[in-house]
């Protein structure tokens, strides 16, 4: 036996012993709340659908717990015009045990995996390891990847004006001086985690592969015109 029911606005399909978690409920810890939007019950070959709900249907829940989600990030960005916002929003959440349809309850067995008995404490003295050295490996080599690359320690002749390259100006030329870039054919030779390290290191990830920096640094490097 199953049931579909609505509540906050979305559907579940449940049986008696599973375990959902649904929008925010008005209700405490252990309390038993009854779902009344019950759109369709199946019970075996006879099937009652709603409309929009079926008269006389009876869903019983048990609140396990409140909580929130995981948190979601919310990035506004418009470029050249230094204009970014950034929030963060985590969604309140009830966890349900579904106790009965109509009456019938969950089997024994079923009852017995509620979520609850997944909290019990774990025994962790046969699997206690030293993670320190690994964090630390792990850590140092986030740094590495993190550092400014170099890539010229000065010009090879005459350094090409890298304001040709449409969204480079004076101040990102100069940053990319900065870094040993001076040349048209060191970005048309830049390859991705070049790239990558670059964007991290500039802060503007996603600007040299969506401006293809690359394909116009080759073209003014074969001595053709700005595009």
């Amino acid at each position: 036996m199953y049931a579909v029911i609505k509540t906050g606005g979305k559907q579940y399909r449940v049986a008696p012993g599973d375990t959902l978690f649904v929008e925010s409920l008005e209700a405490g810890e252990g309390e038993a709340v009854a779902l009344d939007q019950i759109l369709m019950i199946v019970d075996g070959d006879k099937v009652s659908v709603g409309s929009p709900t079926v008269d006389g249907a009876d869903v019983q829940a048990q609140v396990v717990a409140h909580g929130r989600g995981k948190k979601v990030k919310i990035i506004k960005f418009r470029r050249r015009k230094h204009y970014r916002r950034q929030a963060g929003h985590r969604q309140n959440f009830t966890q349900l045990l579904i106790t009965s349809i109509n009456g019938v309850a969950a089997p024994a067995k079923a009852a017995s995996k509620s979520p609850a008995a997944k909290s019990a404490p774990v025994d962790t003295s046969k699997t206690d390891k030293k993670p320190a050295p690994a964090k630390a490996a792990a850590a140092s080599t986030a740094a590495a990847s993190t550092e400014a690359p170099k890539f010229l320690d000065a010009p090879n002749g005459e350094p090409d004006d890298l304001k040709k390259i449409s969204g480079v100006g004076g101040v990102l030329e100069g940053k990319l001086n900065a870094l040993g870039i001076y040349h048209f054919s060191q970005i048309a030779a830049l390859t991705d985690d070049e790239i990558s390290n670059i964007d991290t290191h500039l802060n503007f990830p996603g600007r040299i592969k969506r401006d293809d920096w690359v394909g116009q640094a080759k073209n003014l490097a074969e001595g053709g015109e700005p595009k």
